[in-house]
């Protein structure tokens, strides 16, 4: 270590806030462009928002009955049945889960949904209804989907490690439905689509009306909230009068000051260009920007051990879960010998990580901020927000950072938001939107 790298290290951290600072300014002035991006997507402009369809609007809280959710958003399926009794409680009856092969997720995608079809006659043959009619099937796809209609949804591209072939461009809906025909499953009907996110909205809002808003701040990054009807200009068919879910994909938001470190991660990311929102925010890339970070100090001779080791070279070595629990002073790496960082080095990390964190809950709060003036431009009502993934839950701080960047824009009237964390959307809440859907069957649309 050089006599002066303390001193020059305190100025790299310096440089290195200033990088990453968000201030209330920046994000007011964020708000607007959010919006314009919002109305343009709404109406098929040219936008980086998707804002798409959702075809369901949010549950008055009084379905009943038993749904079923089949779940496929990572390397696990899961199948519930889900109770919902009437008055705002949803229970899981019963719950199975299976690890999806890897040989599988890449194979073709007529072996994928025939798995997936295997997994719902196994559930079906342990868990028999005894009664006549058909089961109602919600199908969750937490993949990037076009969805035309409630009950069916083109896959655009895979991500999470899928690559199964001949599913892109087709109709996933119709691909499950093949499959539980070549199996011989009976006894079910698919009565939606839908994604994390939706249901990350419809299992808070069963239960609290004010909830209009589901945020996904885990892996990945996305929002959704109830749209008016008459400005959802891109709906293909007669006026909308009521509500309708918009699923935003406001990961792709293309709208931001980007800093050198963002600029590399894009470049080496497979999707240059695309998901740039998500690239500053979500836990998928929060370590790597982390370990771009370290790589520079290391080159720069400012990390406490000196020359850096050959796991600093290693694209997306570290991850966001390493990093929030050595900003807790816990160990992430019990088992992998390769990591023996010194204590200096775990502070650093730590350090590091909580600046580029505090950017992320920071985006994150101003997106979310957006959304909620587009819909109530004077802050006149209550709003609750229900939020899921790891990164909302587990790193520490995040969530008071986010409170605090919505009381630096909103001031006392960010006391009418609420964040509240909602897990399983992607099972409860999907069993919700297959209820809502047989509603909407007896009067047609939302």
């Amino acid at each position: 270590m050089r006599p002066n790298s303390a001193s020059e290290r305190g100025r790299f951290f310096s440089a290195l806030e200033e990088e990453f600072r968000i201030t209330k300014e920046e994000a007011r002035d964020f708000i607007p462009e959010f919006h314009q991006e919002m109305q343009a997507g709404l109406a098929r402009g040219k936008s980086s928002l998707k804002m798409l369809p959702a075809f369901i609007g949010r549950p008055k809280g009084t379905e009943k009955g038993n749904y079923l959710a089949l779940d496929l958003g990572g390397t696990n399926c899961r199948i519930l049945e889900v109770e919902l009794d009437g008055k705002g409680k949803a229970r899981i009856k019963t719950v199975k889960r299976w690890v999806v092969p890897r040989k599988i997720m890449k194979g073709t995608g007529t072996a994928l949904f025939d798995f997936l079809a295997d997994c719902l006659a196994s559930f079906l043959k342990e868990h028999p209804t005894g009664r006549k009619e058909k089961k109602r099937l919600t199908f969750t796809f937490s993949f990037p989907f076009f969805q035309p209609s409630l009950n069916s949804g083109t896959l655009i591209r895979w991500t999470k490690g899928f690559t199964a072939s001949g599913v892109e461009d087709r109709d996933v809906v119709v691909l499950l439905t093949e499959a539980l025909q070549r199996k011989g499953v009976k006894g079910l009907r698919i009565t939606a689509l839908t994604n994390d996110t939706v249901g990350t909205l419809m299992a808070r809002s069963y239960s609290d009306p004010a909830c209009d808003m589901g945020v996904i701040i885990g892996t990945g990054c996305n929002a959704c909230y109830p749209e008016q009807g008459k400005r959802i200009k891109k709906y293909p068919g007669p006026g909308l009068k009521g509500e309708m879910i918009i699923n935003m994909e406001w990961g792709n938001f293309d709208g931001l000051k980007s800093n050198p470190y963002d600029v590399l991660l894009d470049r080496d990311s497979p999707n240059p260009g695309r998901q740039l929102l998500e690239k500053m925010v979500s836990g998928m890339y929060l370590g790597e920007i982390v370990r771009l970070v370290a790589r520079e100090m290391i080159a720069r001779h400012l990390w406490p051990s000196g020359p850096g080791r050959l796991y600093w070279e290693k694209s997306y070595s570290l991850s966001s879960r390493d990093v929030s629990l050595l900003a807790e002073g816990k160990e992430p790496w019990k088992k992998k010998k390769e990591w023996d960082l010194n204590t200096a080095e775990r502070e650093m990390v730590g350090r590091i990580g909580g600046i580029v964190a505090l950017r992320s809950a920071r985006m994150a709060a101003s997106a979310l901020a957006a959304v909620i003036s587009w819909m109530d431009p004077l802050l006149e009502k209550k709003h609750t927000v229900a939020v899921d993934g790891a990164l909302f839950e587990k790193y520490p701080g995040y969530r008071s950072w986010m409170s605090e960047m919505l009381w630096e824009i909103f001031g006392d009237k960010a006391k009418k938001i609420r964040m509240v964390l909602t897990k399983d959307g992607s099972g409860i809440g999907a069993a919700i939107v297959g209820a809502v859907a047989v509603t909407l069957g007896s009067r047609g649309r939302p």
